[in-house]
């Protein structure tokens, strides 16, 4: 899978490359293979492009981890090795971020102060993530080349504060462009090179930092989160932060969920203790996140049941020939297919999920079906309502958590009716988004400080499908949602990701303590997890 994906990323990359500076390429003057300066207008959509390829396996370790799906390997048992993350890690350092400090570089030596201030705004989010999953990372002796190929680990915390303070100069960089947007729109995949767009992200992402360090200095997170809340953060899901696939089949590039699913071959199984979250709250979106290749078939390859056939977490047992019978990803956000097959076992009190207009049948999937146009949600509208919430219950920031609850969910729901109903589904009718939203609203009012943080944590939880690095943030730092226990677990729940076993291998700096680091990973809690 990773080899495929990598392949994925190189193609995709020359494609929009090719596509967007074909003028810059027939320039017999110049020596193409030897530029004077950095292209900045094709090295930016290429880090974008490399980060979200990069974050790929970051992604389905923490959504392994995070029961949101079950890969074939034993990390949904909590069993981490050198190899579990190496793509991903040697990826960001070797080629995203290299690119992104040659721009920030250049762009500064150039004044061109848009592609430095998307730059460093990319900069930041890449290694807080980093940082949220790993603790201690190379960062200031990072992208020095040869003049030291040997990087010391630096203390998240530290990281933290100087990424703080990258991003206000990110935001500066981004305010001395008087114009609306900040490069080319056929330089950024994002956001067209829009300045308010990037300028909300920002924003949201400084937001999203505060609240992750909330337990460390709550006086600081409320004091910084009460000034942040006045805005603009990305306030519409038109606003999102969303890595967007394509539909191509060759070359491919589709959302890694349906190149590696839609196939005859499959590496994941969904995990049960979801599905059974989703269907026992009554959630319209499981049609959505999920598709039934079989109307019966159950739990352990059984035959009656109602289709929703996946894997218990911390399942050791050998996989059957099941694989044209297992669930499999859905329309949202792997660009799959809607579920409009009708539901054996609902019970009669549903009122959301349910079987009104269910005339489809299930199937067994092919590379043919659906768009595989997915996407993958970085920091959304509905995210950062989810924070809003969890900051005004925690820090009393002073902002509604009711509100903010009820458009986090609300914002949610939109985006998958909305994305399905432009991709080959059915849009989620406008009474069930109101009726959803309201039920939970009643619940919120009838519940004590710690059911409500409860109910917003377990919704974020379901609304951040298909971005297990999130989730796997707000465990540590709430303990929430309440995860099914593993059948068989092959090691205690990781509190940090293991190192890149190549990064082991090939850094001077873990000659001596290499091993005992990776297994203090395991164990040892991120600078913010109190």
């Amino acid at each position: 899978m990773k080899l495929r994906y990598k392949n994925y990323i190189l193609l995709l990359t020359i494609i929009l490359l090719t596509g967007n500076s074909c003028k810059k390429f027939v320039d017999i003057n110049k020596d193409p293979n030897n530029p004077t300066s950095a292209q900045l207008s094709l090295l930016l959509p290429s880090t974008e492009i490399s980060m979200a390829g990069n974050f790929t396996g970051i992604i389905n370790g923490t959504s392994a981890i995070m029961q949101h799906t079950i890969p074939s390997s034993t990390l949904s048992r909590y069993q981490e090795s050198g190899s579990d993350f190496s793509s991903s890690w040697d990826g960001l350092y070797s080629q995203t971020l290299n690119d992104i400090e040659a721009i920030i570089t250049a762009g500064t030596t150039q004044q061109q102060w848009g592609y430095v201030a998307i730059a460093k705004i990319e900069k930041v989010y890449i290694y807080s993530l980093m940082v949220d999953m790993w603790g201690d990372i190379p960062y200031s002796q990072a992208q020095l080349g040869q003049q030291n190929n040997a990087p010391a680990l630096e203390g998240g915390a530290a990281v933290y504060e100087k990424l703080l303070t990258l991003l206000d100069d990110g935001i500066a960089d981004a305010n001395k462009i008087t114009a609306t947007t900040l490069v080319p729109n056929s330089s950024d995949v994002f956001y067209a090179g829009t300045k308010a767009s990037w300028v909300a992200m920002a924003n949201s992402l400084k937001l999203k930092m505060y609240n992750q360090i909330r337990l460390v200095d709550p006086a600081r997170s409320t004091a910084a989160i009460k000034t942040l809340i006045a805005g603009p953060l990305i306030n519409s899901n038109s606003t999102d932060f969303t890595f967007k696939f394509g539909s191509s089949i060759n070359p491919s590039n589709r959302h890694p969920w349906h190149k590696s699913e839609y196939t005859s071959g499959k590496s994941f199984y969904q995990s049960q203790s979801f599905i059974d979250l989703m269907f026992g709250l009554d959630d319209p979106r499981l049609r959505y996140f999920i598709f039934r290749q079989n109307a019966t078939v159950g739990l352990n390859n059984s035959s009656n049941g109602n289709g929703y056939y996946g894997r218990n977490p911390g399942d050791g047992t050998a996989a059957p020939a099941d694989q044209a019978r297992r669930s499999t990803f859905g329309i949202y956000p792997a660009g799959g297919l809607y579920d409009n097959a009708p539901i054996n076992n609902l019970p009669l009190t549903n009122l959301y999920l349910t079987n009104t207009g269910a005339i489809g049948s299930t199937k067994v999937v092919a590379i043919t079906d659906g768009t595989g146009a997915g996407i993958t949600p970085l920091i959304t509208y509905a995210m950062v309502k989810f924070i809003r919430a969890e900051a005004a219950l925690t820090l009393n920031t002073g902002d509604n958590a009711r509100q903010s609850l009820s458009d986090a969910v609300t914002a949610n729901l939109s985006s998958v009716s909305t994305y399905a109903a432009a991709n080959g589904g059915i849009a989620m009718p406008a009474a069930t988004i109101t009726g959803y939203v309201n039920r939970l609203l009643a619940q919120y009012d009838a519940t004590d400080a710690a059911g409500k943080l409860n109910l917003v944590m377990t919704q974020k939880y379901i609304a951040c499908y298909g971005n297990g690095m999130e989730v796997y943030n707000d465990y540590r730092r709430t303990g929430l949602p309440v995860l099914r226990p593993l059948l068989s677990p092959l090691n205690v729940f990781p509190l940090r990701l293991y190192y890149s076993q190549t990064e082991l291998s090939a850094n001077a700096f873990f000659a001596t303590n290499g091993n005992q680091l990776q297994v203090a990973q395991q164990i040892t809690p991120v600078f913010w997890n109190k």
